[in-house]
């Protein structure tokens, strides 16, 4: 685990904590996560221009699934995975002490 996997998670946990009064501590859990996972994908699509086998297409021309597939390394999943286990974490405790 490196230190953006930890910035990422305390932002992920501050954006659940902001919502939970709007959403409920579950979905503002999965609110926060997705940014993180959305902020990955897009990386990964700018990656894939950038990429040798894709230098004659745009970022339009590329198929709708190309930053799913593509570039996807230990690290950026770490990026999506550990806010995901803390905000599943914050979610599970609030549950349990009968706040959420």
């Amino acid at each position: 685990m490196n230190r953006t996997h930890l910035e990422h998670s305390i932002i992920a946990l501050g954006i659940q904590l902001l919502l939970w009064p709007l959403l409920g501590i579950t979905a503002a859990g999965i609110v926060a996560c997705a940014v993180f996972l959305g902020r990955e994908i897009a990386q990964h699509e700018a990656k894939a221009v950038r990429h040798h086998a894709h230098e004659a297409l745009t970022l339009g021309d590329l198929p709708w699934w190309i930053g799913l597939r593509y570039g996807w390394t230990r690290d950026s999943v770490l990026d999506v995975a550990a806010p995901a286990a803390l905000c599943a974490l914050a979610a599970t405790v609030a549950t349990a002490l009968g706040l959420g």
